[in-house]
């Protein structure tokens, strides 16, 4: 990644390893470098699953000053994220919790954030380093209705950007295709593969409009699977034509629920503890 975040940072907070462009930034927390107390201890940035509003707000100023160690004023723009398909452009008057489960940028310092406790999420940047986005991919936000998801709406959004840059103006008339082929993706950790317990409603929504999602679910027996999150997202954006993709390869390391001490997690935690805090990936323009 270019610039220097990351020499501020709690030393597991997850950098993305990709060829960025010059000028973009990254990044994705973990449960390292907060105030927080018992289930959310200790960097837990949600505010609405009922941890200490003060201790929310302490560990969001936090997050806000490591970004500002690269981009003087970048602030973060949390959404209020309801599974659904919605993307926000963001600018830098867009207020905290606005609806949207994905989001798009092109003014330096606005940095598109979006928190997960399993769910996927997934940053991405065009190399012409003009936009980047993020989206919030959980199975339904993933699924969306007719084929039609998250990653497919946001892509559309990213694209119209993308398109109004004059430095793309010789693609402009190209097809989808080559958009997709300059722009890159990286998936941040979620539920992986060994923990993901699905019904057989799950493997329907994805595998009636996308027969190829049939390889990232394993049957268990009485209509149950194990489905592989981070994999059906991989498969969405090679159909989409994204063919860069970094991150989370859906191997235990990235997995939520089996590294307690490092990532939050709802399923294994909410029960258990009362509670789970919620990390946040963030992509932005310097």
């Amino acid at each position: 990644m270019s610039g220097g975040v990351d020499a501020a940072l709690p030393a597991d907070w997850l950098v993305p390893d990709w060829p960025a462009p010059a000028g973009v930034q990254a990044l994705c927390t973990t449960r390292a470098g907060g105030v927080s107390q018992g289930p959310y201890a200790s960097m837990n940035l949600g505010t609405h699953v009922g941890d200490d509003p003060q201790a929310v707000q302490t560990n969001r100023a936090r997050l806000q000053a490591a970004l500002g160690q690269s981009t003087p004023g970048a602030r973060p723009v949390f959404l209020s994220q309801v599974h659904g398909t919605g993307v926000a452009a963001l600018t830098a008057s867009t207020p905290d919790n606005t609806e949207a489960d994905a989001c798009v940028a092109t003014d330096a310092g606005v940095v598109c954030t979006i928190m997960v406790a399993d769910c996927l999420p997934v940053l991405l940047a065009h190399g012409s380093g003009a936009v980047v986005g993020a989206a919030h991919a959980g199975w339904r936000g993933l699924a969306g209705k007719g084929g039609v998801g998250v990653l497919e709406a946001v892509f559309e959004r990213f694209k119209a950007l993308a398109l109004s840059d004059k430095a793309l103006a010789a693609i402009k008339n190209e097809s989808n295709g080559i958009l997709a082929a300059h722009t890159m993706a990286w998936l941040g950790p979620c539920i992986g593969p060994t923990a993901f317990e699905v019904g057989a409603e799950v493997r329907e929504a994805f595998c009636s409009h996308h027969p190829a999602a049939l390889a990232c679910f394993v049957p268990l027996g009485q209509g149950k699977f194990l489905a592989d999150l981070a994999g059906l997202a991989r498969l969405r954006l090679r159909a989409l034509g994204v063919k860069q993709i970094y991150g989370n390869d859906s191997t235990a390391p990235w997995c939520t629920v089996g590294n307690a001490s490092r990532f939050f997690s709802y399923r294994r935690d909410q029960l258990a503890l009362g509670g789970s805090g919620r990390m946040a990936a963030c992509i932005w323009r310097d």
